[in-house]
């Protein structure tokens, strides 16, 4: 990573988002950020981070955030709604982010996306997939569209998400039988591994906390450089 280029980040003002801002702040990395409320502004210009108002609905909005004058590495995405909501991000505004990124020539596309997309269907039971289905057809939409894009991409699929604190028992695999649950806390921590690591590249990976999985499925860990 060249130092005077920025990590851009998709998805701080909560969540993974958040945890994820507070990792690479703490590895002294250089952010950007877009977020579409100001109520959080002043807590992450306090961390150190560049922020930029806009939706990434807007594709003007991301291509003014990132086609500026700072180089960006890479683009970290978490965005997304929930299956209520009429207005979600998970497609619309992950394929602004994937188009513009292109444009920028960015060295890396990190997209947080959902076990139960693509092939990592047959890992969740039908009443959760029924419940989850309008927000995973659009995710699944989002990382067909980063594959096809010819980026650079690390696609991680979290598993059922929990507000505490890491555990450390994070693991990725390519096995999309796994599922369970994970803290977002610990998620952030595999996403700021894989920004740095060569082996997670071009790589579709489930995570999940090796000691809250669902059921005892036998799985080999996928290790990261």
């Amino acid at each position: 990573m060249i130092a005077t280029s920025y990590i851009f980040l998709a998805g701080a003002s909560r969540g993974v988002g958040r945890e994820i801002a507070k990792c690479l702040t703490e590895q002294q990395m250089n952010v950007k950020a877009l977020i579409r409320t100001k109520a959080v502004r002043p807590e992450l210009e306090a961390m150190g981070i560049k922020v930029v108002l806009g939706d990434a609905m807007n594709v003007d909005d991301v291509e003014r955030a990132m086609l500026g004058d700072e180089p960006i590495y890479a683009v970290v995405s978490t965005i997304g709604g929930l299956a209520q909501d009429n207005n979600r991000a998970d497609y619309i505004g992950n394929k602004n982010l994937i188009d513009v990124a292109v444009k920028a020539g960015v060295q890396k596309f990190i997209l947080v996306s959902s076990i139960g997309c693509g092939n990592s269907v047959i890992a969740l039971s039908p009443q959760i997939l029924e419940a989850l289905r309008p927000v995973l057809i659009d995710k699944e939409k989002a990382e067909q569209h980063l594959i096809a894009s010819g980026l650079n991409y690390t696609i991680i699929r979290p598993g059922g998400l929990q507000s505490e604190t890491a555990t450390g028992n994070a693991i990725l695999t390519e096995n999309v039988n796994v599922a369970g649950m994970i803290n977002r806390a610990d998620v952030a921590q595999l996403v700021c591994r894989c920004l740095n690591s060569d082996a997670a590249n071009n790589k579709i990976l489930s995570a999940v906390d090796k000691n809250m999985l669902f059921g005892q499925p036998v799985f080999t860990e996928f290790k990261l450089n």
